[in-house]
């Protein structure tokens, strides 16, 4: 279990209890550069901390869990955010596909959690990206040892949000996904760090859209990089 965790010292105690209660699982929390007593929280609860010398973002924040998790030999991995809205007793749920061999990743999806600018935003990178997933924002996801030995590479660490990117990364290699409906708590301290003004929408759009774009193929382009590629291995500089 690994939980990405910034400023979360209201939830995060009781999130990783509330797991320890129903599992005997590893729980891995990455403090990123918190300023309250996240990390306290978290180790008096019984979670393994990392803490960030400097601030990642949720993404590399998961990503260095990954890494940690990868290196102690861990096969599946659930991924939670530390806001208290993600339910421990979900868990199992999320992990069956994964267990049954059914998928690679699999999303905890809400869909009625939603906020117009989250609807927007989900909207538009279904048409853009062509992923066929109700929630695409969901940090509470299950990954099998490929997608995380995929994850913890070297271009992965060049995403900078957990969601849309990280999906479309995954696809390239062409992992399969499953969505298993949930349900998500209000929200225990704060507000969303992605959604909460119509701004950091925009931004989010430009930045993810980008992404979106440039990892669409494109069959026409390829070949005519391939042949390049070819001509330049045979010494052919006409």
């Amino acid at each position: 279990m690994v939980i990405p965790a910034h400023n979360e010292a209201a939830s995060i105690g009781d999130l990783v209890r509330g797991i320890h209660a129903l599992f005997p699982a590893t729980v891995v929390v990455v403090d990123d550069q918190s300023t309250d007593e996240t990390a306290q929280n978290a180790s008096e609860a019984g979670a393994i901390v990392l803490s960030l010398s400097i601030h990642l973002g949720a993404w590399c924040s998961a990503q260095t869990g990954i890494r940690y998790a990868l290196a102690h030999g861990c096969r599946h991995l659930v991924t939670m955010d530390g806001d208290g809205q993600h339910r421990p007793q979900d868990i199992p749920r999320i992990l069956r596909p994964l267990l049954e061999g059914e998928a690679d990743v699999v999303i905890g999806s809400c869909v009625e959690r939603g906020s117009a600018a989250r609807k927007f935003a989900w909207h538009i990178f279904r048409r853009i990206t062509g992923l066929d997933l109700g929630d695409l924002t969901s940090g509470f996801r299950a990954y099998n040892r490929e997608a995380l030995e995929i994850l913890a590479g070297r271009e992965a660490t060049l995403l900078d949000y957990q969601d849309v990117g990280v999906l479309l990364f995954l696809k390239r290699f062409g992992l399969r996904f499953s969505e298993v409906p949930v349900t998500m708590n209000p929200r225990k301290n704060g507000h969303s760090r992605v959604f909460h003004t119509w701004r950091a929408v925009l931004w989010y759009l430009l930045y993810s859209g980008l992404i979106s774009v440039s990892k669409r193929p494109y069959p026409v382009l390829g070949c005519i990089v391939d042949t390049l590629s070819f001509d330049r291995r045979a010494g052919n500089t006409s």
